[in-house]
């Protein structure tokens, strides 16, 4: 259905000791801009491995942040699930379930044990959602705090884009009764040598805080939190309704090219948003900031060129970038960060606006 070529280009992690490479898909819309309902595809067929697999059984999506939010809530949307995402966000008035990711460069990642606690007594299977699986050690991390937790035997599978597991953790999950579905396996022997190789000599920008005037902010009611326990369904709907909340401010005469930038974790709704501007005519493309700091390179076939430095939206102490920023007719930012912050929103407009003068800020809060 893909081939490397589609999903797989190799990246250089920074000061990362860990794992020096980074496998960066090209149609994820995470670092690279893609087209929106190609991103959407691609997760809908992910949800297709499994479709008629676990037709009778009850099923909670767990996605991973903050790569595969949006990855996941596609996955519990096309089958039907109740949805939750793991965060490295805080969020007051809960418990949590902890565990660490590896190779990470931010390796601290929970679940909300609170809403966990509600639902748990209902389900049969847990579907953890990945882009990418490499060792599985992360999801061995979190099932064995599931069943340290729960009482209730909960079958577990795992969902992926790219599989790169070894025979050795195939086996291990083989083991445990864990079954794998992925949409490419892919052998990751030599990508370390191919992150070496690259130059790193593309550009460094880091940006501004200071006030940017003149940016249309729209404040949208109707938001919905996947970081806690959601039906998925009704995550879509509350989508379609925040489309409809800023369809017509959104959508100008004139633009034809538009930019739709998710934050960090919020992934989802700024890949719906951009598939309604392509059902509308328009060129758009998707991706978000991020928190992992990747090296940029000038080589052609290197999938990054050019680094913006930021400041998180949700922690003005936390370092965030965002990757290959073109000019666009119009760019909109589509973020949940609370209508106070201001200092990680100005220094992405700061980002933005030097290749571009029309920017409307969606706030979902």
């Amino acid at each position: 259905m893909y081939n490397e070529t589609e999903l797989v280009r190799i990246a250089r992690r920074e000061n990362n000791t860990k794992r020096n490479y980074l496998v960066v898909d090209p149609l994820q819309g995470k670092h690279v801009p893609v087209s929106p309902t190609k991103a959407l595809n691609l997760f809908s067929d992910l949800a297709g491995e499994v479709q008629n697999e676990y037709a009778d059984e009850t099923l909670l999506v767990v996605g991973f942040a903050e790569t595969a939010t949006a990855i996941g809530a596609q996955v519990a949307i096309c089958l039907g699930a109740k949805y939750i995402q793991t965060t490295r966000e805080t969020i007051p008035g809960v418990e949590y379930l902890f565990f660490s990711e590896e190779h990470s460069h931010a390796t601290e990642q929970k679940l909300v044990k609170t809403d966990l606690d509600a639902v748990v007594g209902e389900i049969d299977r847990i579907l953890f959602v990945e882009d990418e699986v490499t060792t599985g050690k992360t999801i061995l991390n979190i099932i064995s705090v599931f069943e340290n937790m729960y009482a209730k035997p909960i079958r577990f599978s795992v969902l992926s884009l790219l599989n790169g597991m070894d025979r050795e953790s195939t086996d291990l999950y083989a083991e445990k009764g864990i079954r794998l579905h992925y949409v490419l396996k892919t052998d990751h022997k030599a990508f370390a040598e191919r992150a070496e190789q690259y130059r790193g000599d593309g550009r460094y920008v880091a940006c501004d805080t200071g006030t940017v005037p003149g940016v249309d902010e729209i404040r949208v009611s109707g938001y919905m939190n996947a970081r806690r326990l959601v039906d998925a369904q009704s995550y879509r709907e509350a989508g379609e309704s925040l489309w409809e909340q800023v369809r017509t401010r959104v959508v100008k005469e004139g633009c034809e090219s538009v930019l739709v930038i998710g934050t960090e974790e919020f992934m989802y709704p700024a890949l719906l948003i951009g598939q309604k501007l392509e059902g509308a005519g328009k060129a758009v493309r998707c991706h978000a900031t991020t928190r992992s700091p990747i090296v940029v390179s000038t080589e052609e076939e290197y999938p990054l060129h050019e680094r913006y430095e930021l400041k998180s939206l949700y922690d003005e102490t936390r370092k965030t970038f965002i990757y290959d920023l073109e000019p666009y007719d119009r760019v909109v930012i589509v973020t949940e960060a609370p209508a106070g912050e201001k200092t990680g929103l100005y220094s992405l407009l700061h980002a933005v606006c030097r290749n571009n003068d029309d920017v409307v800020v969606v706030r979902w809060c």
